[in-house]
């Protein structure tokens, strides 16, 4: 085996209480580089699960709490002697038309993916290594549009230009805050819409590279953000196969792509 890219490190991922999600591989990954993890999230038992997993330890946060997240930052420091790497991976993926969406929906948005991912980055900065990297996982519908997810796409985008401020402020002590855009993934919080017939088909022809994105790309993107290796800040990377190079298809697309796997579907063989 070569050298490890981020060997001695630690690592907070927050985000890692749903088995198989992207917080998860993200964690993995960091894990098999190197770094010691701290995997974080609401449910204990996965939480418990995945640690022994990857060799990590488990603390349970819920990033809407303020107590709670200068609470985690302050075990991550005590439990790795040392913090390197904070991750946010948390997010809802709220499908809602624009004028149905509810008071308590935008505010449950706003805490979890703004509110909430501003409590963390405090909380890091408080216990960071000069040097450090901090990371925002995003979203590429920060950038370009997607129906019926005007609450999502203006709390990630709102939070990518908070990165900024923080790479702009904090690049004194050589900290790096950047976020990652992935497009349309296939990760647990998206089996739903893949089991849809022909729903991921209607959003593949828009990635020039040819086939929709997996948590593992979120990933290998989040190990180089992380190592020293990297000299970038305040940036935005488009994870996503340059999906924001063309678009997210429309809604009468969608609907048709649907149409067309289902009636294939029931064709007489």
């Amino acid at each position: 085996m070569g050298a490890r890219h981020l060997e001695g490190k630690g690592a907070i991922v927050l985000g890692a209480a749903g088995r198989g999600n992207m917080a998860q591989v993200i964690a993995a990954r960091f894990a098999q580089e190197g770094a010691r993890v701290v995997v974080a999230g609401r449910k204990r038992e996965e939480l418990d699960r995945f640690a022994r997993e990857i060799g990590g330890v488990a603390a349970t946060c819920d990033i809407t709490k303020r107590d709670e997240v200068f609470a985690l930052a302050a075990t991550a420091k005590a439990e790795l002697g040392r913090v390197d790497i904070g991750v946010n991976a948390t997010g809802w993926g709220l499908v809602k038309p624009f004028e149905q969406t509810t008071p308590e929906e935008l505010r449950q948005m706003t805490d979890l993916q703004f509110v909430g991912p501003f409590y963390f980055m405090q909380a890091l900065l408080g216990v960071i290594e000069d040097g450090g990297s901090l990371i925002q996982i995003s979203s590429a519908t920060a950038t370009i549009m997607l129906n019926d997810h005007a609450a999502y796409m203006g709390t990630k985008a709102g939070f990518d230009h908070v990165m900024r401020c923080i790479a702009n402020e904090f690049g004194h002590r050589g900290i790096r805050a950047n976020s990652i855009s992935p497009g349309l993934t296939d990760t647990p919080m998206t089996a739903q819409a893949k089991a849809t017939p022909g729903l991921f088909d209607a959003f593949t022809p828009c990635y020039p590279l040819g086939r929709i994105g997996t948590s593992e790309d979120i990933a290998e993107a989040a190990v180089w953000l992380a190592s020293d290796a990297c000299f970038v800040t305040g940036q935005n990377l488009q994870v996503n196969g340059g999906l924001t190079l063309r678009r997210n298809p429309n809604r009468d697309e969608i609907q048709a792509s649907v149409m067309r796997a289902i009636a294939a579907a029931q064709a007489p063989r």
